[in-house]
């Protein structure tokens, strides 16, 4: 079992530090960890260190001696999901599952078809869902560099995410203009990825050609259709294993 990861606001300079607060709580009255077993401090963004636990005093103050600072560079090529608003909260499903998968930057998507709807209060507050979601999924999986969850943008702003890319495909299933298949398309080995995935509703023809208009003609993964909260993390999968990034 590899050692748990927990997020510190700065890595510790010197030789000893005191984790407390709410990480130092989970760490001493959720995870138990006991004197002489072995913990990962992380920035989140790719730095981190590995301790050993000293001591555990009260309910929330873990004592643990520290190592050297380590950066871990950050992937190439950059995976970026676009994820179509999904209903209740397989939003946070898609996230979790993204996030484990190993995927960079997740955008959150108003798509025209979209049930869901991000506004005010309510989308603040979803938005930190999301976030929070890959933070504490960053940390099970035993990332050193979380995901990166966007604001959510409009159509035009995507198109022009994927105008920028050094690969762009929308995740669609037409069966009466049959995509190209994802798993045989030429892809960068290095730059950035970004897919698109649609709403339960599917992505509209005008979003299309938008998106087509900007390079990112559409592609399929297989046979079956899958849901909008599974799509994005069977695509990043597959996309892991072809460049590399999983071997």
């Amino acid at each position: 079992m590899t050692a748990p990861v927990f997020v510190v606001g700065q890595l510790p300079g010197g030789s000893e530090f005191v984790l407390d607060g709410p990480e130092g709580r989970h760490a001493v009255s959720v995870k138990r960890l006991a004197p002489g077993e072995e913990v990962v401090l992380t920035d989140g963004h790719g730095r981190w260190t590995r301790g050993l636990v000293r001591a555990a005093e009260g309910k929330d103050r873990l004592v643990v001696e520290v190592g050297p600072v380590q950066e871990d560079p950050a992937p190439e090529p950059r995976v970026t999901v676009v994820q179509a608003l999904p209903k209740g909260d397989r939003g946070e499903v898609a996230v979790e599952t993204m996030t484990e998968t190993g995927v960079d930057v997740i955008v959150p998507w108003q798509a025209a078809r979209c049930i869901t709807q991000w506004k005010g209060d309510r989308g603040l507050k979803s938005l930190a869902k999301w976030r929070t979601t890959a933070r504490e999924a960053g940390k099970q999986s035993r990332r050193t560099r979380f995901p990166e969850v966007t604001g959510a943008m409009t159509t035009k702003q995507v198109a022009a995410l994927l105008a920028g890319a050094d690969f762009a495909g929308v995740l669609h299933e037409d069966r009466e203009a049959p995509s190209a298949a994802l798993a045989t398309a030429e892809l960068p080995a290095r730059g950035s990825i970004v897919l698109v995935v649609g709403p339960e509703g599917g992505v509209s023809p005008q979003e299309l050609a938008a998106f087509a208009e900007a390079g990112a003609p559409a592609y399929r993964l297989g046979p079956s259709v899958l849901r909008t909260s599974t799509a994005g993390t069977a695509a990043a999968a597959l996309l892991m294993g072809r460049t590399g990034r999983w071997g």
